[in-house]
């Protein structure tokens, strides 16, 4: 078993397992306290998957575990998360951060980019039987800005995913949102994932 591999295409294909995910060991929701805290996406606010419905566990609190490829190792431990999946080979993560202040939330904002600038060479610096490439899909005017990029990975024995991704910021707020698939940037849904990044950020609060 190409154990490496299966990890890699967890992280750009945004959960192939995710409903198994989603039901083992389910996590413990996150807390609300005195504010109000961060909306998430709703299912149906994700790209329309041409023959199945989405579904969403729970919003949890914490770093999701696998972590989305190349920024999940810059996520704190207060960050909340929440799966999607449908029934086929695709799925969709949100992961929302709430900073103490504007400056360390744009900083954080600019830290995730900056990963995501680089994501293909540290994926194929990390695991050398991996292709990794990448496109830059340009900012979106909502609300402090949100930028896509997109990246697509091909193994050595020809597993192919395309996985789409989108930093975002209202405030001090900054949401993460991954989608993903097997496929090639020919089966990417940029249009409609960059629907779901301005209904992300827009609905935050």
């Amino acid at each position: 078993m190409h154990v490496r591999t299966r990890e890699v295409r967890v992280a750009v294909a945004a959960l192939a397992t995710g409903a198994a995910l989603a039901v083992a060991a389910v996590p413990a929701t996150a807390a609300t306290s005195g504010s109000a805290a961060p909306a998430f996406l709703e299912p149906s606010e994700l790209p329309p998957h041409p023959a199945s419905d989405w579904y969403a566990g729970p919003v949890t609190a914490g770093r999701p575990d696998p972590l989305p490829m190349c920024v999940g190792q810059a996520l704190p431990s207060t960050a909340s998360h929440r799966r999607y999946w449908t029934e086929y080979d695709t799925g969709a993560l949100q992961v929302t951060v709430v900073e103490r202040s504007t400056r360390r939330a744009q900083e954080f904002a600019a830290l995730l980019r900056k990963d995501l600038d680089d994501c293909a060479r540290k994926v194929m610096e990390q695991y050398p039987d991996i292709t990794a490439t990448q496109k830059y899909y340009g900012r979106l005017n909502v609300e402090d800005g949100a930028h896509v990029h997109g990246v697509h990975t091909v193994s050595s024995w020809g597993a192919s995913d395309i996985g789409l991704f989108s930093v975002g910021r209202d405030g001090t707020t900054v949401t993460v949102v991954q989608w993903g698939q097997m496929g090639g940037f020919q089966h990417a849904q940029v249009a409609d994932f960059k629907k779901t990044t301005v209904t992300a950020v827009a609905e935050l609060y």
